[in-house]
């Protein structure tokens, strides 16, 4: 019955963790389309309402209740020996980290710098340049491929090492191919060099959508 509850507990965590990168996803994508301030800071806050109120209780589930089953029903450390839970501890211990040092802590940042701008009454040179940073946004457009990953290992349960750097190598590759495509369908910041007649026609187009 323990283990049943724990692994329903887990099931539920990934659910809202993955549903909350989802919303993350779409929220970010939807930013970059916009040069209306308003509208721009509303997917901002958007962000931040998935990050916090799906991706990090999500995580924290997972992370409880992988603990206790580990624990409790895998011997402990001997998880090591198996391929496919090792590799899952590792590619959540990464995720974890790396969500918030970086992608967290990037979109809290950009948060609080529209909250400025909206405070100026329009983009700061400064808002624009953190929007166009690449770093943050190969660690963001990592998420899901890495989470894609995680599920995959817990699913198939591969015997060897294999299926966990084959898929590493190409969640990677995918976060390198969408951090080069994505900005340069929606350039900001670094990303672009923007006269003031053309801020204008963006955010005229910005309005209208």
């Amino acid at each position: 019955m323990t283990y049943n509850l724990l692994k329903f507990s887990h099931i539920l965590g990934a659910i809202l963790m993955g549903a909350g990168l989802v919303g993350v996803w779409m929220a970010d994508l939807r930013s970059r389309q916009l040069h209306d301030l308003g509208q721009f800071a509303e997917a901002v806050r958007s962000i931040a309402v998935f990050y916090d109120g799906l991706v990090v209780p999500g995580a924290l589930l997972l992370a409880v209740s992988g603990t206790w089953m580990i624990a409790e029903f895998f011997g402990g450390f001997a998880f090591l020996g198996i391929p496919w839970l090792a590799g899952m501890v590792i590619l959540f211990l990464a995720e974890f980290i790396e969500g918030n040092s970086v992608t967290r802590v990037y979109f809290m940042r950009l948060r609080r710098m529209t909250k400025l701008a909206l405070a100026e009454g329009g983009f700061t040179a400064e808002l624009e340049r953190e929007r166009g940073k690449l770093v943050p946004s190969f660690t963001h457009f990592l998420d899901l491929p890495m989470l894609t990953l995680i599920i995959a290992l817990g699913a198939l349960k591969p015997a060897s090492w294999t299926l966990f750097f084959s898929g590493a190598v190409i969640a990677v590759a995918v976060a390198t191919t969408l951090t080069w495509w994505i900005p340069s369908l929606y350039p900001w910041g670094n990303e672009q060099t923007t006269s003031p007649e053309t801020e204008d026609q963006f955010r005229s187009t910005g309005s209208k959508v």
